[in-house]
């Protein structure tokens, strides 16, 4: 089974711009108009600007084993995140906005 979870942005040129800071890495593939992240074996985000009236209703969680080493490069390119919080299993969790309000949020099992 394959998973592509799409993201509707207003701007391309701006999102590509800050997925890429938000990845760390330019898209894994460009297919036509969408631009494709690789998140798993098998799973892809993608971004794409052809649904207006979609735009800012995403939500996904990626799983990282690494949130601070994650939290500090965000930061360095100037994109911001809620409060982290703890989970009473352990997991730690983040949401990070997109510029169109979409949540692409962190999760880190314990260890």
């Amino acid at each position: 089974m394959d998973l592509y979870s799409v993201i509707q942005v207003s701007d391309r040129a701006k999102a590509l711009e800050w997925f890429e800071a938000f990845f760390g890495r330019p898209a894994d593939e460009v297919i036509g108009e969408e631009y494709l992240w690789q998140v798993g074996e098998n799973a892809w985000v993608v971004v794409d600007d052809r649904s207006a009236e979609r735009v800012g209703g995403a939500m996904i969680t990626l799983g990282v084993t690494d949130l601070d080493d994650i939290l500090a490069r965000l930061a360095a390119h100037g994109i911001a995140h809620e409060p982290v919080e703890t989970y009473g299993n352990g997991v730690r969790h983040v949401v990070v906005l997109d510029p169109d309000g979409n949540s692409v949020s962190l999760a880190e099992a314990p260890v």
